[in-house]
């Protein structure tokens, strides 16, 4: 079925509304962003949301493409089009967020690919989930069988965060389909080898995330629905609880552009899937823990600042045939520096 991003005004007045009437809470002097996100930081950000951005320029970049809306599995998808020649490649998004995370990618390579952007169940305009298990194999399997239904045999994957956790899945599950993997910023767990100084570095990302960064996983990965009343009530909860990672914990604050954060955080308040996208973590919480076999489909690694990604310790479980290290960007890389994702891409499928 066609979809077309057409939000009633209404619902844009009601978030006007919860903007001007917003409750500002305390914070302690000194404390920066040491106990979470910054009071002043907050207060800018939410303040050009009230008086500068503009939702509907984000409905007209959406709306220049082909949007679909199909049922895979008992689920609604939301699904981006473009590119009518070249390799076909599905581009997979992560948390938080949805396919519109890829527009400025999107508009660069449509090109060179024939692009198919899903936007996860739970997540923005695919609309919350209405049952149990739709962890990472399920959704593999959903995007299997989304390419199957366009007709596509042989594809590309592209993903980062989750869609760097779904993607292997993929590739795993349907090698003979998949030309190639690129991950973004993919982590591969030590299994007890002797690091190098520069691989323990590299980890110590992941040090941090686990002594600072995980309290947004273990809530989610376990009380969810908890959260979710305060995401669905509040929009400046619901920007406050994204722009902790968009801001990089207060190391990279407006690294992301206000506008880039502000279409993901808007278009998760719009469609009421603060709460439902959370739930991921929980249903895919075992997926941290499952044993990777060899996957031999050839793989891309696009490396960015704050990466945790070793390159050997990845060459585990995939055929790395394309590494690249990037001295700017981070986490999130397609809406920091999109044209670095662009160009990464075209590289290593142009190998292929």
């Amino acid at each position: 079925m066609e979809f077309r991003a057409e939000v009633p005004q209404a619902h844009l007045d009601d978030l006007q509304h919860r903007l001007d009437a917003v409750r500002w809470p305390d914070q302690l002097p000194d404390a920066g962003w040491s106990y979470g996100v910054e009071l002043g930081r907050l207060q800018q950000v939410v303040n050009y949301w009230r008086t500068s951005y503009e939702w509907r320029s984000l409905e007209e970049r959406l709306n220049a493409h082909t949007q679909n809306r199909v049922e895979i599995d008992g689920q609604p998808v939301h699904v981006i089009r473009a590119g009518s020649s070249g390799v076909p490649l599905l581009l997979l998004h992560g948390w938080p967020g949805a396919g519109a995370d890829y527009l400025d990618v999107i508009d660069a390579l449509a090109q060179d690919f024939q692009l198919v952007v899903p936007t996860m169940p739970g997540f923005g305009f695919s609309g919350p989930t209405t049952a149990t298990g739709w962890g990472v194999e399920r959704i593999a399997k959903a995007w299997i069988a989304l390419m199957e239904q366009l007709g596509f045999e042989r594809y590309g994957v592209h993903g980062f965060d989750w869609g760097a956790r779904i993607g292997p899945v993929i590739a795993r599950m349907a090698p003979e389909r998949v030309i190639g993997l690129h991950l973004d910023g993919y982590l591969a767990f030590p299994r007890g080898e002797e690091l190098t100084e520069d691989e323990k570095r590299r980890l110590g990302g992941l040090e941090r995330w686990q002594s600072e960064r995980s309290g947004y996983a273990s809530i989610q990965s376990t009380r969810p629905q908890t959260l979710s009343y305060a995401l669905n009530d509040s929009p400046v909860g619901q920007l406050a609880w994204n722009l902790e990672w968009f801001d990089d914990y207060g190391h990279r604050v407006g690294a992301i552009s206000n506008d880039r954060i502000l279409d993901s955080v808007t278009l998760t308040w719009l469609t009421g899937t603060g709460g439902s996208s959370g739930r991921i973590y929980r249903e895919a919480l075992d997926s941290w823990n499952a044993s990777a076999e060899y996957c031999p489909v050839p793989t891309g690694l696009a490396v960015f600042p704050g990466d945790s990604t070793v390159r050997r310790l990845v060459e585990r479980e995939f055929d790395v045939v394309h590494y690249t290290e990037f001295e700017r960007g981070g986490h999130f890389a397609a809406l920091e520096v999109p044209e670095l994702v662009v160009e990464d891409l075209q590289a290593f499928f142009g190998k292929l």
